[in-house]
């Protein structure tokens, strides 16, 4: 491990050993567990406190990884998962690897609850000998139909400590800022980093909502392993100075209504890797899903089953087999440019280009990411997958 030490995560080929049995594309489908929270954000009257369901719901989705120490496994080009909760739960969420290096994930939901959430994630990491942090870059965007109202944010660093000797644990630490493009209000949330010398509660989380113009509504208070709070302002007055001769601001609330609680983990959760209840379901094989699914991945399904032997043979073949793939683009990108200098204007060479994602420039952030182009819902409906890629 010493030789990894600075070097970007991705790049090292890992043993299954350090796995959990989903990957990268399953968990961040997991944002998904606390879906009412949008559910019911979306029949909300005002702006600002649907803000304050907005950045629960941004904390829940790091509820699960308190003790979720072990790896996803890294998506191949290409590969899909879908989770298609229509009946039960009135959303369809797809998600598609659109890039190997950085590895990129693109994923989008629509729900007939009123919301639409998308987001591409690209995961930066850094193993710094005593502990790896994991940064996730890129905008999540959740739009309610109703409104209008559009909402962005970003994920903060996660970190894992104890990489060498002692029990492995994970700390979520930093600022995530969450607006609403359409009303200009805005949400502050700060992740409080895990200290040995504090006397605060560990996990903490604290954050104000305030509108247009800079006035604060809201407090938030909780962690970001168990439940948010918010509560109303009343009054707010400059108290004396604080400790690095800034000015404070007291606030004076309401009591304080619980916005999330997070749900308790399934009984004899510590022999299933931590796997919160929903966790527990997204590998179960479904029929009818593309060939490219995730659930469909033979080293996954292997290292699930407990043969690790085998997990790890299928996972080097899967590898080998990417990089020819990847071998044959790259000459037949050379061949194209070759031709182009021999005509002037030979054939266009197009690099990898996703199946269900396109790349376009958003508006809001200026920022070029992958978004949903259309047309998966309606292949699976058909049963006709011939366009998917044999990547398994």
């Amino acid at each position: 491990m010493k030789n990894c030490i600075g070097k970007e995560l991705s790049k090292i080929p890992m043993p299954v050993n350090f796995n959990e049995p989903l990957s990268m594309l399953q968990r961040l489908t997991e944002d998904l567990e606390y879906h009412e929270l949008l559910d019911k954000a979306a029949r909300c009257e005002s702006s600002l406190e649907q803000m304050c369901l907005v950045a629960a719901f941004s904390v829940s989705s790091y509820s699960t990884t308190v003790h979720r120490t072990a790896k996803p496994f890294n998506p191949l080009l290409g590969e899909t998962y879908e989770l298609d909760r229509l009946e039960e739960f009135g959303y369809r969420s797809l998600c598609e690897q659109v890039s190997h290096h950085p590895p990129a994930a693109a994923h989008h939901v629509i729900s007939q609850r009123g919301w639409t959430l998308w987001q591409e994630i690209t995961i930066a990491s850094k193993f710094r000998g005593k502990y790896l942090s994991i940064m996730p870059l890129g905008a999540i965007h959740l739009q309610f139909h109703s409104s209008g109202n559009h909402y962005v944010w970003r994920k903060v660093t996660s970190t894992v400590h104890n990489i060498i000797v002692g029990k492995l644990w994970i700390d979520q630490s930093g600022d995530i800022e969450i607006v609403n493009h359409r009303t200009k209000e805005t949400c502050q949330l700060k992740f409080s980093p895990y200290s040995y010398f504090s006397r605060d509660v560990p996990r903490k989380v604290t954050g104000v909502v305030a509108d247009s113009s800079g006035q604060a509504h809201y407090i938030l208070s909780g962690t970001w392993d168990d439940k948010m709070e918010s509560a109303k302002i009343i009054q707010s007055s400059r108290g004396g100075s604080g400790s690095e001769g800034k000015q404070k601001t007291v606030y004076q609330t309401l009591s304080p209504k619980l916005l999330w609680k997070k749900y308790p983990l399934p009984e004899n959760a510590e022999n299933m890797y931590h796997f919160s209840a929903l966790a527990l379901t997204l590998n179960e094989p479904e029929e009818g899903v593309a060939m490219t699914d995730s659930r469909l991945r033979p080293d996954q399904r292997l290292m699930e089953d407990g043969r690790w032997d085998e997990a790890n043979s299928e996972k080097q073949r899967l590898e080998e087999k990417q990089r020819a793939v990847r071998r044959r683009r790259e000459a037949e990108a050379s061949e194209a440019l070759d031709e182009e200098c021999e005509y002037d204007s030979g054939r266009e060479y197009e690099g990898y280009q996703p199946l269900w994602f396109h790349q376009r420039r958003d508006s809001l952030t200026g920022e070029t990411s992958f978004v949903y182009k259309g047309g998966y819902w309606e292949t699976k409906e058909s049963q006709d997958w011939s366009i998917c890629p044999d990547i398994f």
